[in-house]
């Protein structure tokens, strides 16, 4: 009777015993009280499955068994390598009175669906969210919060799926919450994340600020380097505006395309700390005058960097995640040393040029804060994922940040600065070279009045002299005195008619505001105004100085057609031009002659104008003046003057010669060859001048 008794007692025994196994299996969360605590670590009751091909549905997981896996979890970000699909599977069973309301979190995922399960039920979805999948009007904070309810006396089964393709996953730890630590939860991570928040809109406040005056300043003063530098502060704006993105309230301007924020991630840390910088630098610093092969590093540079900015997000549409942020680690690391070089060759140079200065201490903070960001980062999150945190919005990057936009704006202003300076120079420069001028040739009227004043006494006084003498030796030294006076006259006639050619030529300079060249046309006027003064008292002049005088007038000339004419001067090499001397502007006449119609040729594009010197003999030297224009015979036809008229200035000199022959007893020989007379086929004039050695 006593071991019937005693087997019936184990009988109870391990029936009681088995039976709450069957209600409790270890994988089961069980709740006797109706009620969680404030927050319940779920991973000794998370079951997970990975789903390597994205090909399994809820149907297929439900009859897959789930095995534990400790290393799926992490506190912090971490680095995958790879897109991270998987299912987590959690029993709950309410042994209480009354019915079980809490919520489930397990933090913040690219994809995430729920799932529930009753008893010898079929799975149902209640809730699907994810960073990429969220779009507008979604209060993030409840709609990443899965609610749990199980009757009394019931058991639940619950399917998280998550997929992550990002290659940094946020914190996995999944949690269960009564609704009032769930409350506790969101005031204490809207605490910190309010605080991130505040940080990066001030950032946002201060670059809109900076992108106004660079724009502004752009409007007073086009240079692309304001443009440059406006794109680089717009893509910053983009990417820290697309930080608020990942925080759990509502507060991103682009929340209506979640996406966005992975498009413009990695390709804009190119964009912005690579592909415009480089662009700023080489316009901000003039690299291509400067520096050239600094120049053609840059551009070679910013060029491989804007095509791995296409081939970002190429990887991000195909949804390879992880690609771009592989490529900038490449990027970041790779380029360390050679910007650290460049830093030092600026460093060397920062004395020649102030703007240099402004550039490296902007780069110098960026390039200090990213590193120290980074560094930073490794020890909580270890190096693989430090990497994909490069240019997390930290205290340190965003204060690198805006030195760097400061130091360049505040560069911006001072390169404006100088080129206001520099125009105003130029201005006052040219203001006081038109005063010069006008003074000079207010002094050379007063001169040539004078000297006519004096030549006209002095020819009085001759022929006063005359009419008391009446003896032929007296009468002989008069005509000499009077035909030396008339030369005199007649090279005072000359200067008033170059000079007045030469203010024609430079009108055009100064109405149209070209400084630079009115500067320089204004100086090599000034040259041939007191050449001309200097020559006007002298018969004769070395070679060499009417060679000079010609290319100066010439490269006047030259400047006033806009480079549509060409000359050339070519010297006997057996001349010796410092000693030999002719007479003083007996050519300058028929050059200015062959410039005027050899630049009216419609047949010729560029006018030509070729002056030679040769010894054609011991005492003669000969000057051939040739020219590509329309001849003589067609420029009288396209005259309205009479045809009997000839220019002043070929008179003047053919008159000179004359005077000179009969002075020095000499043979100045003057020769006008018309060649389209010759030949039909041919235009322009060729004037020869046989010049006798006294």
């Amino acid at each position: 009777m006593k071991r019937i008794i005693l087997m019936l007692l184990l009988y109870c025994y391990a029936t009681g015993t088995f039976a709450i196994a069957e209600r409790s299996p270890h994988d089961t969360l069980v709740v006797t009280s109706g009620t969680v605590a404030a927050d319940t670590d779920l991973r000794p009751y998370v079951y997970s499955l990975t789903d390597k091909n994205n090909n399994l549905t809820i149907a297929q997981v439900a009859d897959r068994s789930f095995s534990r896996n400790d290393h799926l979890f992490h506190g912090n970000k971490k680095n995958n390598g790879r897109v991270n699909n998987c299912w987590m599977q959690l029993h709950i069973r309410n042994q209480g009175s009354i019915p079980l309301s809490s919520i489930v979190f397990a933090g913040w995922h690219d994809f995430m669906y729920w799932y529930e399960k009753a008893v010898a039920d079929t799975p149902r979805l209640l809730m699907a969210t994810g960073l990429m999948l969220d779009k507008g009007g979604v209060e993030r904070w409840n709609h990443y919060g899965f609610k749990v309810n199980v009757p009394p006396g019931e058991t639940r089964t619950y399917y998280l799926h998550i997929i992550n393709k990002s290659y940094n996953e946020n914190p996995l730890i999944p949690k269960l919450y009564s609704e009032q630590g769930f409350s506790v939860l969101h005031d204490t991570q809207l605490d910190i994340y309010r605080k991130e928040a505040v940080i990066i809109q001030v950032l946002l406040g201060m670059l809109l600020v900076f992108f106004s005056i660079s724009v502004i300043n752009y409007v007073q003063l086009p240079d692309k380097s304001y443009i440059y530098f406006a794109a680089y502060i717009l893509g910053l704006i983009l990417f820290f505006a697309l930080r608020l993105e990942g925080k759990p309230y509502q507060l991103s301007f682009f929340h209506r395309w979640p996406m966005l924020k992975y498009y413009w991630d990695i390709p804009g840390l190119l964009f912005c700390f690579y592909f415009m910088y480089l662009l700023f630098g080489n316009n901000f610093l003039n690299l291509r005058e400067r520096y050239p092969f600094m120049e053609r590093v840059f551009t070679w540079v910013s060029t491989v960097v804007g095509g791995l900015i296409i081939i970002c997000m190429y990887c991000i549409a195909m949804e390879q995640y992880h690609l771009p942020t592989i490529i900038y680690s490449y990027v970041y690391f790779c380029t360390l040393i050679p910007l650290l070089a460049v830093f030092v060759a600026l460093a060397r140079r920062s004395r020649h040029h102030p703007l240099v200065r402004f550039f490296l201490y902007g780069s110098v903070c960026l390039y200090l804060a990213c590193l120290g960001s980074f560094l930073m980062h490794i020890r909580p999150l270890g190096l693989l994922s430090a990497l994909g945190e490069l240019a997390a919005p930290s205290i340190l990057l965003i204060a690198g940040v805006l030195m760097q936009a400061m130091f360049f704006l505040a560069g911006l202003s001072y390169r404006n600065k100088l080129v206001h300076l520099e125009r105003t120079r130029t201005q006052e420069l040219l203001i006081k070279q038109l005063n010069k001028n006008k003074e000079l040739q207010r002094k050379l009227n007063e001169q040539l009045e004078e000297l006519v004043k004096e030549q006209t006494t002095e020819i009085l006084r001759k022929k006063h002299e005359l009419e008391e003498q009446r003896k032929k030796q007296l009468e002989t030294e008069y005509d000499k005195k009077l035909t030396e006076i008339e030369l005199k006259a007649i090279r005072a006639q000359i200067n008033p008619h170059f000079i007045f050619n030469c203010l024609n030529s430079i009108q055009l300079f100064v109405m149209q505001r070209d400084y630079e060249y009115a500067q320089k046309y204004l100086s090599d006027f000034s040259y041939l105004i007191r050449k001309t003064l200097d020559f006007s008292r002298r018969n004769f002049i070395s070679l060499a100085d009417e060679i000079t005088y010609l290319n100066t007038y010439l490269g006047l000339e030259k400047m006033r057609f806009e480079n549509r004419m060409e000359y050339e001067i070519i010297v006997d090499p057996v001349i010796a031009t410092a000693e030999l001397e002719i007479p003083a502007m007996l050519l300058q006449p028929y050059v200015e002659n062959a410039v005027k119609h050899g630049m009216t040729n419609p047949q010729a594009a560029i006018g030509k104008l070729s002056i030679h010197f040769n010894q054609v003999a011991s005492d003669m030297l000969e000057c051939v003046i040739a020219d590509n224009g329309i001849g003589i015979a067609r420029s009288r036809s396209l005259r309205t003057l009479p045809k009997h008229h000839q220019s002043s200035g070929m008179d003047i000199s053919q008159n000179r010669a004359e005077l000179l022959n009969k002075m020095y007893n000499t043979e100045i020989h003057i020769e006008i060859i018309d060649r389209s007379a010759q030949s039909g086929d041919d235009s322009g004039t060729v004037v020869k001048v046989l010049i006798p050695q006294l």
